[in-house]
């Protein structure tokens, strides 16, 4: 029964990307768009959290019609470090944008196939937005699997909501965001409302030679509700 239920899942997941790429037509403005590339980063903060040290983060993507899938995984150089994976159909059009992510954590006691409703370690997320251009703003949920559950024993559904505005400074893209947890999830370790994410991007271009240069960035993390505090860098291939 629960190899029925992975194939009709992985079949249902087959049939949507098919519908995404198949095009209908020959037409040539039907194109099929593929981008790939890492970054290293010299921690792996995520949202506030702490997720790990220095960090490869890998990322595919296929999109066509404003539909995606894009796999995207961390791996740390200490064998402490998160090993991760994830995968995120979303679609977006003019500013708005929607997603269903499933995040997996590899570890020795973790398998990829298990989707059993108690103890599958698989996290399923959906997320809504809108990018209104000097503002954007994005609502994340989780809406099943090992999202974990309140003191009272009722299902989490942990959010995350986050505010963020891009700029110029110095020369440099800068951008600066808010994020916040709305009520009470181990998920991002908070008893209520709590603010779990302050932080402050500065991205440019570092000249290599007069004909390549790499995307770098430096950012700087508060986390109110952990009481901690981190600086990051991290370069594009």
């Amino acid at each position: 029964m629960k190899k029925t239920m992975i194939y009709k899942k992985w079949g249902v997941i087959a049939a949507a990307l098919l519908t995404v790429l198949a095009p209908s037509t020959m037409k040539a403005q039907d194109k099929v768009e593929v981008s790939m590339g890492a970054d290293v980063v010299s921690g792996y903060i995520w949202r506030g959290q702490d997720l790990g040290g220095v960090s490869i983060q890998p990322s595919i993507s296929i999109g066509k019609k404003g539909f995606s899938l894009t796999g995207w995984g961390s791996v740390g150089l200490e064998s402490t470090d998160t090993k991760e994976f994830d995968l995120t159909l979303g679609y977006s059009t003019g500013g708005f944008n929607i997603a269903l992510t499933d995040y997996w954590f590899n570890t020795d006691e973790n398998k990829y196939f298990n989707y059993s409703a108690h103890s599958t370690k698989h996290v399923f997320e959906t997320t809504i937005g809108y990018d209104f251009g000097p503002l954007a703003l994005v609502w994340n949920t989780n809406i099943a699997g090992d999202d974990g559950v309140k003191a009272n024993g009722d299902r989490a559904y942990s959010s995350y909501f986050e505010v963020s505005a891009p700029f110029k400074l110095g020369g440099t893209d800068c951008s600066a965001e808010l994020g916040a947890t709305p009520w009470e999830n181990s998920f991002y370790g908070a008893s209520g409302f709590a603010v779990t994410n302050i932080g402050f991007k500065v991205s440019k271009e570092i000249k290599i030679t007069d004909s390549f240069s790499i995307p770098a960035f430096a950012k700087t993390t508060w986390n109110p509700c952990s009481e901690k505090a981190y600086f990051t860098f991290g370069v594009s291939f």
